[in-house]
């Protein structure tokens, strides 16, 4: 099938690796601009980019697809499809309305729950106990098209927001290839999303990571793990930043965000309700440490309070 494919990040990357396997004919990739990253921040090429040149594809980086110049590039490149995995930018009603087969996005959640930017990090800070990929008909609305294929994923008890990325990113590749085999035989029909169950995954701000330790234990636990590798759990002790990488629940109590213990490797912190053992730590500038480690280095004591970072 004749592809126009909009991707920018690992998850788009892992799709579009799957459509080139499969075959497809991919007429243009789509991927947003280089964003400047790294200490002298220098713009950086994203994964859909790279795979791109390196399979030597037509490749397009505009900065809006609503200028009449980039609605013309779509059109010229006489899709049958477009295929959109992570793309992060907004494709207007001209450039859905191209290929005589739609639009046809690639989503990390089992819609209708979690539509928008951030479901993978939504549903692990929610305790959702699945999620999944759901390949939809993209229409005006945000994440509102209808269904064409789902699949449920697990999230475990140690998933993390890269870990749950990962396998989803590969769900999701397999998952277009099957969608359009099945669309090129004329047996996978769409079905409008249920009217209940919908909810919003607004995109995940570096306040957010502040943990807040009037929250029950169970919950910072989450946020630890939906914020990690990124944007990175983080709290103030004494003044200083410090990163939680990695916690668990532990029994306790006290005054939120006092240090309970603080000896034999263990460092645990009372919570809203029940305590957080913290198990790996990280100061600014330093590497990532376990408690016995991080506290030879910057003493703790019980009684001590820990802030939320701002």
């Amino acid at each position: 099938m004749r592809i126009v494919f909009a991707g920018t990040p690992v998850f788009g990357a892992r799709a579009l690796a799957a459509l080139l396997e499969a075959r497809h004919d991919l007429a243009l990739v789509l991927t947003q601009p280089d964003r400047p990253a790294g200490r002298g921040l220098k713009p950086v090429a994203g994964p859909v980019r790279t795979l791109a040149e390196q399979r030597a594809l037509p490749l397009s980086q505009p900065v809006t697809l609503k200028t009449p110049e980039a609605v013309a590039q779509v059109v010229a490149a006489r899709p049958e499809v477009l295929v959109v995995a992570a793309y992060g930018l907004i494709l207007p009603r001209a450039v859905l309305g191209i290929a005589p087969r739609g639009a046809i996005n690639i989503h990390a959640s089992l819609l209708p729950r979690w539509r928008g930017a951030a479901p993978i990090q939504r549903a692990i800070l929610a305790g959702d106990r699945e999620t999944g990929i759901t390949i939809m008909q993209m229409d005006a609305g945000l994440d509102t098209g209808p269904i064409l294929l789902q699949r449920s994923e697990p999230i475990s008890k140690d998933d993390d927001s890269r870990t749950l990325h990962d396998r989803l990113a590969a769900l999701g590749a397999r998952l277009i290839v099957e969608a359009l085999e099945r669309i090129g035989r004329g047996d996978l029909h769409p079905a409008p999303q249920p009217e209940t169950g919908a909810c919003y995954a607004a995109k995940i701000s570096r306040s957010e990571a502040a943990l807040d330790w009037s929250l029950a234990a169970a919950v910072l636990e989450r946020a630890v793990r939906a914020f990690r590798p990124a944007p990175g759990a983080h709290a103030i002790l004494r003044g200083e930043a410090v990163k939680i990488w990695r916690a668990r629940v532990a029994t306790g109590g006290g005054e939120p965000g006092t240090v309970l213990q603080a000896d034999t490797g263990r460092l645990c912190v009372a919570c809203g309700e029940g305590a957080l053992e913290l198990l790996e730590l990280q100061r600014a500038g330093a590497r990532r440490m376990d408690p016995g480690d991080f506290m030879r280095g910057f003493p703790v004591r019980a009684g001590e309070r820990f802030g939320a970072a701002r």
